[in-house]
């Protein structure tokens, strides 16, 4: 088996892990900071608006529309193709005082100008109680997913390592959620999509490393827990690595060539991962162990079977 890092390294990970608290440390300051002044840029999916579906006789040149629009007033227009390259989906924040219908016929005429062909096939209003109630729902699964996370690792492994996997989860997509408010990504449902992946991905990560520990904990009798736990994530360094490494390949040819319509779930991801391989080495393994974990937590013990705690 491909290993690219050696199986026996013996990289200090925890020995370091005070300078891996004072970057995450920094970094979530930065991103609360930016949250409670800057906040989140919310797409029409949450904040409502007008839906335009608008038809061609040929493909449709998205760029040349964004720029049409953008140059009539309608800058925060979203354009993407909706179901094939001759169908054009348009979505516009709501305008205060102004008919949709008006609305609809201003942007019918600029397109015309373009090509002549584009003809309106159905006009929409998304009202903010639906975007209201959508936003809350996307809260809701994330309060679900952090709670079944909870509780599938206290099962699985310990209370310890459970709640350094959920603070490590909480740590990595407030920090996604301050790089979306630094950088004014729009906050859509493709962009939430990308927000729950990651949960996903980073609870991954954390779970290789924590089932090698616990296998380490039971064959290696010798050592304190910091030695057992830095011979457990190098012995995972190779496969986080590699798997991080073609994630990330992956999502960037989305970034390149996925069009604007998938810009913002692919820049979600790209930053989701970089801080995901982060944590699961540095931050999740070392919050357990500054949470008290030891050897015996891990070990079911029988009546004939005496380990003694060799700790310092």
């Amino acid at each position: 088996m491909f290993n690219l890092f050696p199986y026996n390294a013996k990289f200090d990970f925890f020995g370091k892990r005070k300078y891996a608290y004072i970057i995450s440390a920094l970094l979530l300051i930065a991103a609360i900071v930016s949250l409670s002044t800057r906040g989140i840029n919310l797409g029409l999916d949450f904040t409502g608006g007008v839906v335009l579906e608008v038809g061609y006789a040929k493909a449709a040149d998205l760029d040349a529309i964004r720029d049409d629009l953008k140059q009539n007033k309608f800058k925060e227009a979203v354009v993407q193709y909706f179901g094939s390259s001759e169908t054009v989906m348009i979505r516009l924040p709501p305008a205060k005082g102004q008919n949709q219908n008006q609305l609809a016929d201003q942007v019918l005429s600029v397109l015309k100008k373009q090509d002549d062909s584009a003809t309106m096939r159905r006009v929409e209003f998304v009202g903010p109680a639906v975007g209201k109630e959508l936003f809350n729902s996307g809260g809701l699964a994330m309060i679900v997913v952090l709670s079944g996370l909870l509780i599938f690792v206290s099962l699985r492994y310990q209370l310890k390592m459970a709640t350094g996997a959920v603070l490590t989860l909480s740590h990595d997509l407030i920090m996604v959620f301050g790089f979306i408010s630094v950088t004014g990504i729009e906050f859509n449902l493709t962009v939430l999509a990308a927000y729950l992946a990651l949960a996903g991905y980073s609870i991954n990560d954390m779970i290789v490393v924590f089932d090698r520990m616990r296998e380490n904990f039971r064959k290696i009798r010798k050592g304190s827990e910091i030695e057992i736990m830095n011979a457990s994530v190098n012995q995972t360094m190779s496969r986080t690595v590699i798997t991080a490494t073609t994630t990330f390949l992956s999502v960037l040819a989305l970034y390149v060539f996925g069009g604007e319509a998938l810009r913002g779930f692919s820049e979600t991801l790209l930053v989701g991962i970089v801080l995901g391989t982060f944590s699961s080495i540095y931050v999740a393994s070392s919050l357990s162990l500054d949470l008290g974990l030891k050897r015996k937590d891990l070990l079911k013990l029988t009546d004939k079977e005496k380990l003694v705690d060799t700790a310092p």
